[in-house]
């Protein structure tokens, strides 16, 4: 027994009792704090997603709308297919969660059953291609290739396939008018992503997790105006995710049409001519290189001079946009994006950069001018210039003596520019530059609107690049170290330029401005940017914003969005330079670089105006630019590692000219043939049912005809620089 005082043993007792008495009020505080969050503070948001928990919807996707020519002739629509379908819903009702279903209707299909339980799997991050990604309430699209004997036999045998449907459904299709193909215009489909479903979710136009959106071309520029809006009806469901009743139903909407400035005709003829282009280009022998040329890509556009609107637009390598409907495979994947694959996904018109050459020259021109020189006035033509212990030449050496800046283009001199330029570097202050440069030459180019997005209505536009003295800072800056470390003073060759880079890549050199002015060095522009740039020449001085979209047309045609020309500014010279250059590019094609490709052209019904240009790229073959306009049209098309302008890309574009207008060759006009001889205003017609009346279009598919020995006699010299 214990000696310790019952007093002494209370005080204790009391202080502990306090303690838990602590503890427990603060636990009763915390839970009903908690409680109060729950049911008070968030109640309502709480009590909508449990809502949620018994309504589940299922999307009956909206039918997208067609993409058509200027004609109405449709470039992507939609076709119908038999598509067999699965619903989860009913599958996991089933002791099997459905296998035996599948696995039969994988024999009717032709399928592997392993493929079929695949895609009707849902997805998660563990869970790799193929599976379903959307709603698993709602049916998931197992085939879009079923023939009408296997839904006979599903339907037929219903009893043995629960759950499975087989019904007509709207498909993506790139139709292929005349066998064009206008894959990067158009663009592809894909799923929507779970990124893109939230940043849309406050949107007016949120997505649905079953919606296909455009990744390029136009389908992803007026994705929203294509897309429509999902039918969506609610179900009621119990715990057990059965459906015990219907709680609404929306409609669905289709898209709206988008009626383009391209001309299906047009565009056949083009892609076939430049495709032809490139592969005459690959039977000519290149001397520097002792090789064949490659002639591995090239592009072709051609613009409305007064709209800036694309008629046509061309890439090579190409793909078949129809490769992505319904999801594409890794294998055709793989053949799109590999390293062996030379990126047919690119549009090259828009995203294909290298150095102008001598199509550059306009704007050297033009710069010149501004700088204070007379278009008019006498400069020395000689076959080489010096600048220090480097030499610069003319084509074939050849000079011209003193001749005007006109006549400069015409025959395409570069010395003369080398001059102008080497003046202007030096009254800049040369290698030590003033405080405050005219850079009339970087200027002049910017104002053109080079180095920066022409503004095409296409996504991923690329903007080229003007080497001026910021961008030589920038490039020093971000490439000084790698210089340092591999350049040596008395190193080979590739090591010496480091060296220099090192100590003053950031330098404007004479070599750099002499080598710009004639379109060379680490000058970059795109197809695109030169259309426009020759447009505005053609069309009095407006750089227009070249735009493939023409109008937004309804469903049912009764509602009509005209899509305007824009222009982001005008050419920085005055009618007088205008007009003086304009005469010159004519004289190119009946005097100067171009006449032995245009003999025999209707110049007086007709006036063609053109530019040549063969750029030099280091570790290639050179890359051909033949840009032309007429009152109607500009038509640039280019060829990397194609040889010269005159002699690879030419030709081609003649050719495009004379189906345009119904020429033959010696120059005379049918009018009945004639596919395009002025621009096209109207706008097709759609009728209330959504339907349209589209005139068909054959494919371009020319006689070909070899011109006689004498006329190639007669046509000059197989290839020219410029």
């Amino acid at each position: 027994m214990s000696n310790i005082p019952e007093t002494g043993r209370t005080p204790r007792v009391q202080i502990r009792l306090v303690i838990i008495q602590v503890l427990v009020f603060s636990l009763l505080l915390t839970l009903g704090g908690r409680l109060w969050y729950l049911q008070i503070r968030n109640g309502q948001e709480y009590t909508d997603e449990a809502k949620n928990n018994h309504v589940q919807q299922v999307v009956q996707p909206a039918v997208r709308g067609s993409i058509l020519d200027s004609r109405g002739i449709p470039l992507a629509d939609n076709e119908t297919r038999l598509v067999v379908s699965a619903s989860r819903t009913e599958l996991m009702k089933m002791k099997d969660d459905g296998k035996g279903v599948l696995t039969r209707l994988a024999g009717v299909l032709g399928m592997k059953p392993k493929d079929v339980l695949d895609k009707v799997r849902l997805c998660d991050a563990k869970t790799p291609q193929p599976c379903w990604n959307g709603s698993p309430y709602q049916p998931i699209p197992v085939t879009d290739e079923a023939n009408t004997q296997q839904a006979l036999q599903i339907r037929e045998r219903a009893e043995d396939f629960p759950g499975i449907t087989a019904e007509p459904t709207a498909v993506r299709r790139y139709t292929g008018p005349g066998k064009t193909n206008t894959a990067q215009v158009l663009g592809y489909l894909s799923p929507v992503t779970d990124e893109e479903i939230t940043k849309a979710k406050d949107t007016d136009s949120p997505f649905l997790r079953s919606d296909q959106v455009g990744r390029s071309g136009i389908e992803r520029t007026y994705d929203k105006e294509l897309r429509g809006k999902a039918g969506v009806t609610r179900y009621e469901v119990d715990n057990l995710g059965r459906v015990i009743g219907e709680a609404a139903r929306d409609k669905a909407q289709p898209g709206a049409n988008l009626v383009t400035s391209i001309d299906a005709r047009v565009q056949s003829v083009a892609e076939y001519e430049l495709h032809n282009a490139m592969k005459a280009a690959r039977l000519e022998f290149d001397k520097n290189t002792d090789k064949n040329y490659k002639a591995d890509a090239g592009a072709v556009v051609v613009m409305e001079n007064k709209t800036g609107r694309i008629v046509s637009m061309a890439s090579q390598p190409t793909y078949d946009p129809n490769s992505w409907v319904g999801g594409i495979s890794g294998k055709d994947y793989a053949k799109l994006t590999g390293k062996t694959s030379n990126y047919p996904l690119l549009n090259r018109a828009i995203q294909g950069q290298a150095a102008p050459g001598s199509i550059f020259k306009v704007v050297s021109s033009t710069a010149a001018v501004n700088a204070g020189y007379p278009f008019d006035g006498g400069y020395p033509c000689p076959s080489s210039y010096s600048v220090g212990g480097q030499v610069f030449k003319n084509f074939e050496s050849k000079g011209y003596g003193s001749i005007s800046l006109g006549r400069a283009l015409e025959v395409s001199c570069d010395t003369v520019f080398y001059g102008l330029a080497h003046r202007e570097w030096q009254k800049d202050g040369g290698i030590k530059p003033k405080k405050r440069t005219n850079d009339w030459f970087y200027k002049t180019a910017h104002q053109f609107g080079l180095g920066k997005e022409t503004g095409i209505d296409l996504p991923n536009e690329v903007k080229g690049r003007v080497p001026d003295r910021r961008w030589k800072q920038n490039f020093w800056e971000a490439n000084k170290d790698g210089w340092c470390k591999q350049g040596k003073k008395n190193g080979d060759y590739v090591e010496k330029i480091a060296y220099e880079n090192c100590l003053e890549g950031n330098r404007m050199r004479a070599g750099d401005s002499v080598n710009y002015s004639i379109g060379q060095g680490d000058t970059l522009v795109t197809p695109i940017q030169m259309a426009t740039i020759y447009s505005a020449i053609a069309n009095g001085g407006t750089l227009h914003n070249p735009t493939i979209g023409k109008a937004v047309i309804s469903a049912d045609g009764k509602t009509v969005q005209e899509i305007k020309p824009t222009s982001h500014g005008k050419l920085p010279m005055n009618a007088r330079t205008r007009d003086q250059i304009d005469e010159a590019l004519a004289g190119v094609t009946t005097r100067g670089s171009a006449a032995w490709r245009f003999g025999g052209w209707p110049q007086d019904k007709i006036p063609m105006h053109a530019k040549t240009g063969t750029a030099e790229v280091y570790g290639k073959q050179t890359t051909s630019w033949f840009v032309s306009y007429t009152k109607d049209y500009t038509i640039i098309m280019t060829i990397a590692q194609g040889g010269t302008g005159s002699g690879a890309s030419g030709p081609a574009v003649r050719k495009i000219y004379e189906a345009m207008y119904g020429l033959d060759e010696k120059g005379g006009q049918d009018l009945k043939k004639a596919l395009l001889p002025e621009p096209q205003k109207a706008l097709p017609k759609i009728g209330a049912d959504g339907s349209i009346d589209a005139p068909k279009i054959e494919p371009y598919e020319p006689e070909k005809q070899e011109p006689p020995a004498e006329a190639q006699q007669l046509a000059g010299p197989p290839a020219r620089r410029d």
